[in-house]
């Protein structure tokens, strides 16, 4: 069994900043990536960023150079740091790990971030 627990979400002006945090538990093993995606409504899901067990990211375009993902595998928390956020930006924000040979996605219960113009 696996738990993804957000939190850091919030309503910040434009221009402003803010740091999620994804605590995992449970079975957490053979980790593939460890992601971020966000969702507004009346759309599909899409990647932000994500981080591979060699350290290495990826991130969607719109992002780069603003939001930078990490993580801290005693604490096997990553995390989401988001600069200079823009009111595009607004969505609810979740976290996915991707493990094992088969790919198996778990997903937290995500946390609102709100850029307010």
């Amino acid at each position: 069994h696996v738990q993804l627990v957000e939190s850091g979400g919030g309503l910040v002006q434009t221009g402003g900043s803010l740091r999620l945090s994804c605590a995992s538990s449970g079975s957490i093993f053979s980790i593939n990536y460890m992601g971020w995606y966000r969702q507004v409504p009346l759309k599909p899901r899409e990647l932000v960023a994500r981080i591979a067990s060699d350290d290495s990211t990826n991130y969607a375009d719109s992002v780069k150079g603003r939001f930078t993902i990490s993580r801290d595998v005693a604490k096997n928390t990553v995390y989401l740091q988001m600069n200079s956020l823009k009111p595009e930006d607004t969505a609810v924000y979740y976290c996915n790990a991707d493990l094992g040979y088969t790919h198996n996605n778990y997903w937290g219960q995500g946390t609102q971030v709100t850029v307010s113009s």
